[in-house]
């Protein structure tokens, strides 16, 4: 399950080759306007639009970030192309009737979503397996969206990693799975830690729905402050940038 993108097709393409019958239920990218008028009611419209300031400055250096996603993709062995032969249905959200029924039909051993909206209890309650979740940061500090950036920010470098955990109501709560950290290229930034972190992770993918699928599931609640993160405004990932380098 998924809302699109070159990280989540990345991940299908990967998995595709050891599960041969998998499905994607592709739903459509919630609006920017959906997203900030959200954004709004939790933070007030400053600091929203100052988030969006954030995502519209950092695509400006989009050939760079091309580059380097480009890089990392060639490096992992991996491809962004989409796969003729995976099958893919369209819905409106993941949260939709059209879903849910589509579920029904499939009647998936496991579920394993990237890059969407957080599913409703209603979507929960229709799914009869497990629901994995690739998560771009260390659970449970950096819960939320971008994760790896506010690892490096906070001078936690140890902790920038992706998270592969079982879905239930919360944002990012369910017991892990499995972890992995590792060490952003000095060419990578906000545009592109995602995408490093979900080739990196692959084989932890992979594991996790394999033990799903063989019944072998095995999660533990990770230790630490558990911190809900969020996009940083423009005026402090522009300070940070400028004083730490972490772009």
């Amino acid at each position: 399950m998924t809302a699109g993108g070159v990280n989540p097709q990345v991940m299908i393409n990967a998995l595709a080759k050891h599960f041969p019958d998998l499905h994607v239920i592709q739903e459509e990218p919630e609006s920017k306007g959906v997203l900030l008028k959200r954004r709004a009611r939790r933070f007030g419209w400053f600091v929203a639009l100052g988030q969006l300031a954030t995502m519209i400055a950092s695509r400006l250096g989009k050939s760079v970030a091309a580059k380097r996603s480009e890089e990392i993709i060639r490096d992992y062995g991996l491809s962004a192309e989409p796969d003729g032969a995976v099958s893919v249905t369209h819905v409106p959200s993941l949260n939709d009737p059209a879903c849910h029924a589509m579920v029904t039909s499939l009647k998936p051993a496991a579920v394993f979503t990237i890059s969407c909206r957080i599913l409703s209890p209603a979507t929960l309650a229709v799914i009869p397996c497990p629901v994995i979740n690739f998560h771009a940061g260390i659970n449970p500090m950096y819960r939320g969206q971008m994760g790896g950036y506010w690892s490096l920010v906070e001078r936690d470098e140890k902790n920038f990693g992706a998270t592969v955990h079982l879905v239930d109501k919360g944002i990012d709560t369910g017991g892990t799975l499995y972890e992995k950290r590792l060490t952003p290229s000095r060419a990578d930034s906000l545009a592109t830690y995602p995408l490093l972190m979900t080739a990196a992770c692959i084989d932890i993918s992979v594991q996790a729905l394999r033990d799903a699928v063989g019944g072998t599931l095995k999660p533990y609640q990770p230790q630490g402050l558990s911190t809900l993160r969020y996009p940083p405004p423009i005026w402090t990932w522009l300070y940070h940038g400028f004083t730490k380098r972490v772009w």
